[in-house]
């Protein structure tokens, strides 16, 4: 449902919905736009960022971060790992080849299917679930990490109840890692050089971005949350923050992806990563 629209050129509420705006989301249009926007994008996605991303490789961000250099997972092997928001498992395939019982689960069939094609490429074989992360078809306490790169959290309309089902099927002790937008990104036009570097949105605005298709439906959707918003989260799910990383944009890399480039990378982040664990009965 659509309750308000706003845009950067101030059309008005009873208008017309525009091509894009900010919008109230209910969790409803929020999956529907989800699932729709990437079956439809899925191949094209991959096609364009899969030489980036690796056939079986984990990369936290586009500032080029792996999970080789950062061990923000500690040691997977022999570990039940949960990838939440798999798209093409890239960083599932990674994890099984480190030793890792993996399960990836996406809310885009057509993002399975290009795991599914990547698996058969290259002969690992994980684990795929068709499931929406606020509600996960697995057992409680069965996991022993669960981790995201740019997955599902940024998607739905209610990210909380995201770290309340991580916080459900993780084990005492196991880790949730993820990777988002950073959200001071949505303060800034969506350019990448100096055009970018222009505040024109307010930061505590939490209403999602949306795009919509000629008859006013939604059909992508991505919300926005300050800092301080996903930390309130993680905390009322009952876990425990370790660390926000907040990448810089890495020396002698000229190559953009979206919003993400060297001009403005220099200056502000793109992407947060939060390290959070549940915590043990001796934590409590």
């Amino acid at each position: 449902m659509i309750n308000s629209v706003d845009t950067v050129d101030g059309i008005a509420d009873d208008q017309q919905p525009p091509a894009y705006g900010y919008l109230d989301i209910d969790p409803d249009t929020a999956r529907r736009a989800s699932r729709t926007y990437w079956d439809d994008a899925a191949a094209d996605y991959q096609a364009e960022h899969g030489a980036f991303l690796g056939d079986s490789d984990f990369c936290w961000s586009p500032e080029g971060l792996r999970e080789s250099e950062l061990r923000l997972l500690g040691d997977v092997a022999g570990r039940t790992v949960l990838e939440v928001g798999c798209g093409g498992a890239q960083c599932a395939r990674w994890l099984r080849r480190h030793g890792a019982r993996v399960v990836g689960f996406d809310l885009s069939g057509g993002q399975l299917a290009q795991a599914r094609a990547y698996a058969a490429r290259t002969g690992i074989e994980v684990a795929l679930v068709q499931a929406d992360a606020v509600a996960l078809p697995f057992a409680n306490e069965s996991v022993d990490v669960a981790c995201s790169a740019f997955g599902a959290v940024p998607f739905v309309a209610d990210s909380g109840a995201v770290m309340r089902e991580i916080a459900r099927v993780l084990r005492p002790g196991g880790r949730w890692v993820f990777s988002t937008t950073h959200p001071f990104v949505w303060c800034l036009p969506d350019d990448p050089d100096e055009n970018g570097l222009r505040v024109f949105h307010s930061y505590f605005d939490r209403r999602a971005y949306t795009e919509h298709d000629d008859s006013g439906q939604a059909i992508y959707t991505e919300t926005h949350r300050t800092i301080g918003d996903r930390v309130r989260e993680i905390v009322a799910a009952g876990l425990i923050l370790h660390d926000i990383i907040e990448p810089e944009w890495p020396a002698g890399e000229e190559r953009t992806w979206g919003q993400w480039g060297p001009v403005r990378g220099r200056y502000v982040p793109s992407t947060s990563i939060f390290v959070t664990s549940r915590p043990t009965a001796r934590q409590l």
